[in-house]
C-alpha cells in the first residue's frame, strides 16, 4: 500500500469520526465506560474531536511532508499503550500505520474499547490495512518498541527492550503560569487544562507557578460551572478523600467545593487537586521550569506569553506534531 493510499484512508477516518451521528458516539462512549467509568460520554467526545483534528487533510499533509515514508521496509513494531484517558494511544497507532510498518498493539485493559473500534472503521475503509494491525498480549515478536508507562515500568521496558530500537516515555505532567493579570476567559480556560479529563492525562497541568502574594478567589470565580465534576462518584470520592487528608493533617488549603488547591513543590497532584508554587521573578520562574523540564510535557499561560507555552485552554488539543516527551515518532520509524 503506497503513502498516498495510506493518507486517504485516514482522512477518511477523520471524516466519519467528524460525521459520527450523536446516538453512535453514545454508545461508543457506553460501551468503554462499562469497562473504564472515567471514560464518560463527554470526554469520550472530547478525545474523538481531538482525533478527528489530526486526520485534518491540511494538518496531516503538513505533519507528514518533512518526512521520507514512501519506500520503508516495513517492520513490525510493537505498541505498548496507556489507558489513562480515552484513546491515548492513537497518536501511535497512526504513526506507526501511516508510515507503512506492522502494528502490534498492546492495548491497555481500561482502553480496549475505543481504538478497536478506529481499527475496524478503517479497516473498512482501507481494507488492505487488515493485516498490518494486530492486537496482541506479548510483543516478542517485534522488531521495534514504543512504549508508554510509569516511571517505574519505564525502567523495566528500559531492559527487556534493550536489544530492540526503542522509544519508552515516563511519567509527565503539565504546568500552568499564573501572573495575576488574567481574564476571567483566560482563567476558565485554564480550568480546562486542569480538569479535562478529570486530570488522568499527562497534559493535564496539575501545577501552576503564581508570584508571591497570589489568591485564587478569581479563579474560582471563574470556574463555578467545573462543580458539575462532582456529578462522577470516583472524582467526588477522590476529592473527599484528599480534603479529609488536608484536614486531619492540618495542611494550610484553598478549596471551592470541589476542587483543593494546595502549596507543594511536587509536580504531580492528586485527582482534585491543584498544587502551586511561588515565584519571585521571571529569571526564577524560568529556573524552577528548567528544573522540571524532563517532567513537563507541555506549558500553558494566558495566550502562550511565555517562551515555549500554549495558550490556556489548549493544553488537550495537540497537533500531529506535538510529539508526546518531545521525542519524534515519525523520524524514529523512518529510520528502522
Amino acid at each position: 500500500m503506497i503513502l498516498e493510499n495510506r493518507i486517504a484512508a485516514f482522512i477518511q477516518l477523520g471524516n466519519k469520526l467528524r460525521n459520527m451521528p450523536p446516538e453512535e458516539r453514545q454508545a461508543l462512549a457506553f460501551a468503554a465506560s462499562s469497562i473504564n467509568s472515567w471514560f464518560d460520554e463527554e470526554n469520550v467526545s472530547c478525545a474523538l474531536n481531538g482525533i478527528t483534528a489530526f486526520l485534518d487533510e491540511q494538518y496531516l499533509r503538513e505533519w507528514l511532508y518533512p518526512y521520507k515514508l514512501n519506500h520503508l521496509e516495513p517492520k513490525k513494531v510493537g505498541v505498548v499503550m496507556a489507558g489513562n484517558i480515552p484513546m491515548v494511544g492513537f497518536h501511535d497507532f497512526l504513526s506507526v500505520l501511516i508510515s507503512g510498518h506492522y502494528l502490534l498493539a498492546k492495548r491497555s485493559s481500561d482502553d480496549e474499547v475505543l481504538l478497536t473500534r478506529l481499527a475496524q472503521m478503517l479497516i473498512r475503509i482501507e481494507p488492505a490495512f487488515a493485516p498490518y494491525i494486530q492486537f496482541v498480549e506479548r510483543l516478542n515478536d517485534s522488531d521495534a518498541i514504543i512504549a508508554t508507562g510509569s516511571d517505574n515500568t519505564s525502567r523495566y521496558f528500559e531492559y527487556y527492550f534493550a536489544s530492540r530500537p526503542h522509544i519508552i516515555r515516563k511519567n509527565r505532567t503539565s504546568i500552568g503560569i499564573l501572573t495575576g493579570h488574567e481574564e476571567k476567559d483566560d482563567l476558565h480556560a485554564l480550568g480546562e487544562d486542569i480538569s479535562r479529563y478529570y486530570g488522568l492525562g499527562c497534559r493535564n497541568v496539575s501545577k501552576v507557578f503564581v508570584p508571591e502574594g497570589y489568591t485564587f478567589d478569581k479563579f474560582f470565580e471563574a470556574n463555578t460551572d467545573r462543580e458539575k465534576l462532582l456529578n462522577h462518584h470516583k472524582y467526588q470520592n477522590n476529592y473527599d478523600y484528599n480534603k479529609s487528608i488536608l484536614l486531619v493533617n492540618r495542611v494550610p488549603h484553598f478549596d471551592n467545593g470541589f476542587m483543593l488547591v494546595r502549596e507543594s513543590d511536587q509536580l504531580v497532584s492528586p485527582i482534585s487537586v491543584l498544587f502551586y508554587e511561588t515565584f519571585t521573578s521571571l529569571a526564577d520562574l524560568r529556573q524552577k521550569l528548567a528544573a522540571v523540564k524532563d517532567k513537563t510535557q507541555c506549558i500553558v499561560a494566558a495566550h502562550g506569553w511565555l517562551e515555549g507555552s500554549i495558550p490556556f485552554g489548549e493544553a488537550q488539543c495537540p497537533m500531529p506534531w506535538d510529539y508526546a516527551d518531545g521525542i519524534d515518532t515519525l523520524d524514529f520509524l523512518q529510520k528502522l
